[in-house]
């Protein structure tokens, strides 16, 4: 196994050998959640072709949330995995499993085998790498924390980005199921690299490795917390997933409505490490919360009156930068209310909570569509603008509590 690298002293090191850790989180993160990103290309073309006979779109619609709820299913049990036999071990069989279920997706003739090959082996795959190393970066760093974590978090906007670019031709041009299987040994590929560099500072901080650490749940800050990342899921699946499809509902052409995800990727690429600076300098929980009311007023100003692809671009550019909050901002404002030995613990919550917003969001969303009429996507657009309302009102709260016990604490 890797040995594990750790400092001579207590002292975050806020950069050296943490740019490489930033280096391999970007990677994961890219051939992770930007790999399972790209799935709203895959969505659109199983929607508008018969590819597996029978199959409804509620089936295509379930198969990506299992990417995200299957990953943060398994958060509890890798953290505690982690714990046993070391991240590598863990990471090396996400590896295994993610590039096995691409690869295994590939031969798949029926919707039961895609559930369980790009849908349950998929999401294994992404929890077992993204688990073990979302945690790493905040152990490196302090004052520059959310910039750490933003540029971490903007991996997956180019992973999605060169991955959403990539499918559409690759289906076009070559098959179906050759680019699920390129797609599949790049990602392994570069995870694998990633994996064999990521080093951890667990015999420094000496984390709490808690599974499922339900004391944590006695405090008004963590289910605060908590309540805000469940609802901000909700809308961020429907954002994530839909706008491929919306975007042929407007008429727009299969290469242009797929290239819509990639802009959004793109989007993410630029706007979170932004987020970031700004979450360091201006406060990470004041900015979250204002990155979350922004979501919701884009929604509704823009994405629900949206009739053309040039609109439709504008808002993927401004939203992919902020709709992902949660991921960009989850770890250091774990570290806020909780402490960073605490982070494992906090994280495998959080990733707990989330798992009914990010399987099922999607699933509602093309249930309340109506394909017939002239605004099919319109009672989505609202279900997640509502949504992120919801989150933001939260963060609030949670602002206003954390302010008044630093008042408490004369911080």
């Amino acid at each position: 196994m890797i040995p594990v690298l750790h400092a001579s002293n207590d002292a975050i090191p806020d950069g050296g050998y943490g740019w490489i850790i930033v280096g391999c989180v970007f990677t994961i993160n890219g051939f992770t959640w930007g790999v399972v990103a790209s799935y709203g290309v895959y969505l659109a073309y199983y929607l508008s072709n018969d590819v597996f006979k029978g199959a409804t779109s509620l089936d295509y619609a379930y198969i990506g949330g299992l990417n995200f709820g299957v990953s943060m299913l398994v958060a509890s049990p890798v953290t505690y995995l982690v714990r046993i036999f070391g991240m590598h071990a863990v990471m090396v069989a996400g590896v295994v499993l993610q590039t096995g279920g691409f690869v295994a997706a590939s031969f798949a003739t029926k919707i039961w085998q895609l559930y369980l090959t790009q849908g349950i082996l998929v999401g294994l795959g992404v929890g077992l790498l993204f688990i073990p190393s979302v945690a790493v970066t905040s152990q490196w760093f302090d004052k520059k924390r959310s910039l750490a974590n933003s540029v971490n978090s903007a991996g997956s906007g180019v992973g999605g980005m060169i991955v959403s670019f990539a499918t559409m031709p690759l289906i076009r041009n070559i098959s179906l199921a050759w680019s699920l299987r390129i797609i599949g040994i790049l990602s392994g590929s570069m995870n694998l690299l990633a994996t064999c560099f990521i080093r951890s500072r667990n015999k420094v901080v000496q984390p709490a490795m808690h599974p499922f650490d339900v004391k944590l749940l006695r405090r008004l800050p963590v289910v605060l917390l908590l309540g805000w990342g469940f609802f901000s899921m909700l809308g961020y699946i429907v954002l994530l997933y839909s706008l491929s499809d919306f975007a042929r509902s407007l008429g727009i052409s299969s290469s242009k409505a797929s290239s819509i995800t990639a802009i959004l990727n793109l989007g993410t690429a630029v706007g979170r490490p932004i987020v970031g600076q700004l979450s360091d300098r201006y406060g990470r929980i004041e900015t979250a919360g204002v990155v979350t009311l922004t979501c919701a007023i884009t929604v509704f100003a823009i994405w629900i009156p949206c009739n053309s692809y040039g609109v439709l671009v504008l808002f993927a550019l401004i939203n992919g930068g902020i709709l992902g909050v949660f991921w960009m901002t989850i770890s250091p404002l774990c570290v806020e209310v909780a402490g960073l030995t605490e982070l494992p613990s906090m994280l495998a919550l959080a990733f707990g909570t989330v798992i009914l917003p990010t399987t099922f969001s999607e699933v509602i969303a093309l249930k309340i569509r109506q394909p017939e009429s002239s605004r099919p996507y319109l009672y989505p657009q609202i279900w997640s603008g509502l949504t992120y309302l919801v989150a933001s009102g939260i963060m609030l709260a949670l602002w206003l509590v954390q302010r008044r016990r630093k008042r408490t604490l004369g911080v």
